[in-house]
């Protein structure tokens, strides 16, 4: 499993464009064998910060299968616009540091 971050600077103006756009591209990411699972995120402090989290099955599954399959090219249109907007886009693994909270439930 891989984890894709793309943090973005968004201007308040475009912030519902933004929203509305990931809404429909979300589409894709739900149509994709590859796609594991995505969120955005919004920095509190930061408000015009995001951050779009997406857990990829694997590297290739993202590069090779997602972004050549037939669907990228509509999933690409939507988000497109915010490109220039984006501060980071890498590819993460996670490491053996990870557990619950005292605060989480179940």
């Amino acid at each position: 499993m891989i984890i894709e971050y793309i943090r973005y600077v968004i201007p308040a103006d475009q912030e519902q464009a933004f929203l509305s756009a990931y809404r429909d591209a979300a589409a894709e990411l739900r149509g994709s064998e590859h796609c594991l699972d995505y969120e955005i995120s919004r920095c509190v402090e930061d408000p015009a910060s995001f951050v779009v989290r997406i857990r990829w099955g694997s590297l290739e599954g993202h590069l090779q299968g997602f972004r050549k399959a037939a669907s990228f090219p509509s999933f690409f249109a939507k988000v497109k616009p915010f490109y220039e907007r984006i501060q980071e886009m890498r590819h993460y693994a996670s490491t053996d540091i990870a557990g619950a909270g005292g605060g989480a439930s179940g």
